[in-house]
This record gives structure tokens, C-alpha cells and sequence, in this order.
């Protein structure tokens, strides 16, 4: 497969891939901190655009609301800000997160020659160390996505800003994604901010001792333009802001091509319904369509 015309790297931002050991490294330990991909002005801009969005601004709405939107609004006050779909509602903040290069980058650690966004959740952590929602707890990501069919799904965490242990930064379980796991019921109608961080911690220390192993947390320390990209099945989770300002950053969620919508049940016998399927078109045999350009565009296609 060749490298289609709108993805073109320059010889610049090829040295900024993973090089083949520090894939095999990401494949290893379920985690890869990048070289710098994005410039001042570019994170400037995205942050000017985030300013904007959170005072109304949408080039676009959705078109239902789905069942379990994260769609924080001035009225719920001083908490953790989550926001889905960004990259769809605004257009500046759509196209700073197309950046090839960070498709590219996805591509090499999936080893996949196509990528599309899955998810786009703009994250706002107040300086106020007390409130409860700045501490994200033990989770991975997959437990959420049981209607996608593949297993090389990943996530790139975008700060604003150099993102460190002080300011809440995204911490990992080193090699986690490689565990076996047992049975937990969890799905994308149980998600970890409406769960007590106990019962989260129990099932995260199950785990690691059902696997002979133990729970090595690895906090993610981002230099400003840099980002942090996270296997589905790696165990995350992050901790208080303890600045004096708030951590701003987007979680880009990133499916590789071959991923396709899959029937899924919860422990229930119910349906799991992830919030694309009342949103993106149907396939020809009546599925939810996770190619659709309008929610999941593609930020990678060709070989690398």
C-alpha cells in the first residue's frame, strides 16, 4: 500500500517515529512516550480553540444525544471536565488531532497501515486538590470498547502543557496489557467515574495476582509537546492535581483499519452499546459503521 497524498510526512517529522525498538518496547511493556509532535503555536491554538468550545462554541452538534455522553457544562460546576466528540463538534480542534504525524506515530506502535480517531474527550483537572473527580481510577481502556472487534486499539493523551506527577499526570501499569484477565462484568455502561476507586484498586491487584506478578506504576512525565500513547489493555489511572493550575489535555482514543463493530452482551444478558451506534451510519448488513468519516476520520493510511 502506498502513502495516500493527504498523508505525507516530511523528513523531519520521520525522525520523529518510534524507532523498531522502541515498538517492540511499546509492545512489551503496553505504554511509549513520543519525541515532541506538535509546536507551541499548534498547542496555543488547540488550547485557544478548548477556551472557546468551553464557552458555548460548536461548529457542529450532535445529532442525538447518545445514552452516555461525558458533555460537561458550566452548570456542573468545579469537577473534572470530561467533553466527547470534540474533534467533530470543532473543526480547530478536529484539525489539530488529524495531525498525520500522530496517525503515523499510532500506526508504527499498532502495527497498522490505517488509523481513525475513535474517540476525542477534551479533559479539564481543576488546581483544587480535594475534589474527588481529579483522582481517575485503575481502569483500561477496552473494558469500555467490547463492541470494537480489535485488539490494537490505543490511546494517545495529548497535555497542553509539561505534565507531571504534581499536576495529576496519566500513570500506567507497566506491561498490563499483556495479563490475563479475570472476570470482572465490566463494560461501557459501568464506566470508572461513577465507580467507587476501591473496588477498581481490588480488581487491579486481582489481576496482578492472578498473573504472578505485581502492580509497577509508571507515571507519565510529558514534556510540552510531547505525547503519551497507551496499549487498550494497559491499566491507567491518574491521581490529584497538585498545581496551581489546571492540567488541560485531550485523550485521543485511535482504532486501527480492521477494527469493525462486534455484538456484545453484559453479564446482564442485555446489549453493550457504546455511544457510537446511535450516532455513525450503518454498514450494508445493518451494523454500526466505525469507519464513518464523520465521527472516526482517518489520521493515518499507507505504509511507514
Amino acid at each position: 500500500m502506498t502513502t495516500a497524498p493527504e498523508f505525507h510526512l516530511t523528513e523531519a517529522e520521520r525522525a520523529l517515529l518510534p524507532t523498531p525498538e522502541e515498538v517492540a518496547g511499546y509492545l512489551e511493556h503496553g505504554w511509549y512516550l513520543s519525541r515532541r509532535l506538535f509546536s507551541d503555536e499548534e498547542l496555543d491554538t488547540l488550547q485557544a480553540a478548548t477556551e472557546h468550545y468551553y464557552t458555548g462554541h460548536r461548529d457542529r452538534t450532535l445529532p442525538v444525544r447518545p445514552p452516555r455522553l461525558a458533555s460537561w457544562s458550566a452548570a456542573d460546576g468545579p469537577v473534572q471536565r470530561h467533553n466527547d466528540y470534540v474533534h467533530y463538534e470543532s473543526d480547530a480542534i478536529g484539525a489539530i488531532l488529524r495531525k498525520p504525524l500522530l496517525g503515523a506515530v499510532a500506526a508504527l506502535l499498532a502495527e497498522a497501515e490505517e488509523v481513525r480517531v475513535f474517540q476525542a474527550t477534551l479533559i479539564y483537572k481543576p488546581p483544587v486538590p480535594g475534589e474527588p473527580s481529579n483522582q481517575v481510577p485503575w481502569h483500561f481502556d477496552k473494558h469500555y470498547w467490547q463492541t470494537s472487534s480489535s485488539d490494537r486499539m490505543l490511546t494517545a493523551f495529548l497535555p497542553f502543557h509539561d505534565c507531571g506527577e504534581e499536576n495529576g499526570t496519566i500513570t500506567m501499569v507497566d506491561g498490563s496489557h499483556r495479563w490475563k484477565e479475570l472476570s470482572s462484568g465490566e463494560d461501557s455502561t459501568r464506566h470508572f467515574a461513577e465507580r467507587d476507586n476501591s473496588e477498581l484498586d481490588s480488581i487491579l491487584d486481582a489481576n496482578a495476582e492472578y498473573n504472578g506478578t505485581e502492580v509497577r506504576k509508571v507515571p507519565m512525565i510529558i514534556p510540552r509537546g510531547h505525547v503519551s500513547f497507551h496499549h487498550c489493555r494497559t491499566y491507567h489511572g491518574s491521581g490529584p492535581n497538585l498545581a496551581s493550575f489546571p492540567r488541560r489535555a485531550v485523550s485521543l482514543h485511535l482504532q486501527d483499519g480492521g477494527n469493525t463493530y462486534q455484538a456484545a452482551t453484559r453479564p446482564d444478558g442485555g446489549p453493550v452499546v457504546y455511544n457510537h451506534d446511535v450516532l455513525v451510519r450503518r454498514t450494508p448488513d445493518d451494523r454500526p459503521d466505525y469507519a464513518d468519516p464523520d465521527f472516526c476520520p482517518t489520521v493515518w493510511r499507507g505504509a511507514l
